[in-house]
């Protein structure tokens, strides 16, 4: 997600969120809000510690203010998939140092899931640090580039060169680490045009970035060439992988299971089902969003940045 915020971040964010699409004057105030959140998360990481929880012998789960990452340390040096904001580098340098243990010192690898800044954030201070920045080649470009993100009449300015992935691929990339095989896979446009999933082979960990949100509608940045269909194929492509003992780590919320990512690709397929045929009968996106097709699911992943009635805005214009 290019604003970069974690769970409490998102529903901090909900109630405003809900009028944007109803009311375009409100659409205009959380915009100008959105460069202040942002800021202070970006702030708000240099002091977040950033918990580890151990998935595997060597493979841990790490949360702070960004993203989800994930770490595996071996002799061969460090795989970290994701770097939250830069002034979380010092945190998760720790963090790293912590689950190395007695493991020697050997140059690192840094792997993108996308190009959004709670995800890459750190990119350039760990590319100092010594890490090898891998990635979709799209995530150089994006990240080499300035971008805008209409929903929120932003514009987020290129990175510095030392942020750039410097090895990319188009789609799929093999790496062998540490005594696991790592698969570095395109979803294709989903969440954006940069997504790609890793899956640890012998660890059986799998991490899908932002195309999965665990408990949360899904963002999905139209201007980065995601859509509804994209997610529900990228959700069908992860599911492929998976088994029923799969750790699956998302981009924003807890740990998950194959069971849990189902459910989240069930309730994609059917909102996008009544959304698209409310559209194909002529409504318009007022109507559409009047006619509540999230409800079912609202209760429980509706309280986060998205409520139903913008998630539905958003399948609507990306059908």
């Amino acid at each position: 997600m290019l604003i970069g915020m974690n769970r409490r971040s998102f529903l901090e964010l909900g109630a405003a969120a809900g009028a944007v699409v109803l009311a375009p004057r409100l659409l205009e105030a959380q915009a100008a809000a959105v460069p202040a959140r942002a800021a202070q998360a970006h702030a708000n990481a240099a002091n977040t510690p950033v918990k580890a929880t151990k998935l595997y012998d060597n493979i841990y789960l790490l949360q702070g203010q960004g993203g989800n990452m994930a770490l595996q340390t071996g002799p061969e040096g460090s795989v970290l998939i994701d770097s939250s904001f830069a002034p979380a580098v010092p945190r998760i340098l720790d963090a790293i140092a912590a689950a190395g243990n007695n493991i020697p010192s050997a140059p690192g690898i840094l792997i993108n899931t996308h190009w959004h800044s709670d995800h890459v954030g750190g990119n350039e201070g760990l590319h100092a640090a010594g890490f090898t920045i891998f990635a979709h080649r799209n995530t150089r470009e994006r990240l080499s580039t300035a971008q805008t993100m209409k929903i929120f009449h932003s514009t987020t300015p290129a990175t510095p060169a030392g942020a750039w992935p410097t090895v990319t691929f188009d789609r799929a990339l093999d790496i062998w680490r540490n005594g696991d095989l790592l698969n570095l896979v395109h979803f294709y446009p989903a969440h954006t045009d940069t997504d790609i999933y890793i899956h640890f082979h012998k660890a059986n960990v799998l991490h899908v970035g932002d195309t999965w949100f665990n408990g949360l509608y899904p963002f999905i940045d139209e201007s980065s060439g995601g859509s509804i269909g994209g997610m529900i194929h990228a959700a069908e492509k992860a599911l492929a992988v998976a088994d029923s003992n799969t750790k699956v780590i998302p981009g924003h919320g807890p740990l998950g299971t194959k069971a849990d990512l189902q459910a989240f690709h069930d309730m994609l397929l059917a909102i996008r089902d009544k959304v698209a045929a409310l559209k194909a009968s002529g409504a318009s996106e007022q109507e559409a969003i009047a006619k509540k097709p999230t409800a079912a699911f609202d209760a429980v992943v509706g309280k986060g940045m998205l409520n139903g009635d913008v998630f539905t805005g958003v399948v609507y214009r990306t059908l």
